[in-house]
């Protein structure tokens, strides 16, 4: 495998895995009609910064403490309750919520870099990913040393930054268009979803 061709590839296996809906996708949705475009590309790095991270822990060998069954259920648990709360928090928050305050200015919330953490580690799907496909990947572009290491990374997230940044122009365009009421009404709608993800991760324990 050379160098162009696992670039490629961890771009596509990683863009195949950011459209499909998830927590992190909805968290994205719901910061980028509060903060705009640019909620999109911080979060993406606030979901890179974890990934190096796995990177990192995964080269120094700890993919089978990973891949346990105590481990998974941990993950499951915390990352399952993580998201529903998150959920609550969206919905209890939409009760009052406005695109804008009285002096122009987008309502704050929750970091969008730790949003991106927060919504990543939080999936259980993620850590599944990252010691299988991830892994073999990383066994892969290790052949080639650091440099292999950090292509196969800049593939990988560019994927993820294209998409996400992406979602987030769309929906920033849009918010002028869906009004107060309509933002209410995304607000609650991304929190029931991650109240979904987070039930649907803790059952599947």
């Amino acid at each position: 495998m050379s160098l162009v061709l696992i670039a490629f590839s961890s771009f596509i296996i990683a863009l195949s895995g950011a459209l499909v809906p998830g927590p992190l996708f909805t968290i994205t949705v719901a910061e980028s009609a509060k903060r705009g475009f640019i909620a999109g590309p911080l979060i993406i790095i606030g979901h890179g910064i974890l990934e190096i991270g796995m990177i990192f822990l995964l080269i120094i060998g700890i993919a089978p403490f990973l891949t346990a069954s105590s481990t998974k259920l941990i993950i499951n648990i915390t990352g399952g309750v993580i998201l529903i709360y998150m959920g609550y928090r969206l919905i209890k928050d939409a009760r009052n919520a406005r695109l804008f305050t009285s002096t122009g200015g987008v309502h704050k919330g929750m970091n969008p870099v730790f949003s991106g953490v927060i919504g990543s580690i939080s999936n259980p799907y993620w850590t599944l990913w990252w010691v299988t496909i991830g892994l073999g990947y990383l066994i892969s572009s290790l052949k080639f040393g650091i440099i292999g290491v950090i292509v196969f990374f800049i593939g990988h997230i560019i994927a993820d930054l294209g998409w996400y940044s992406l979602i987030s122009l769309t929906v920033s365009k849009g918010k002028r268009i869906i009004g107060d009421k309509g933002y209410k009404v995304l607000l609650y709608s991304c929190g029931a979803f991650l109240i979904f993800f987070g039930a649907w991760f803790i059952k599947g324990i």
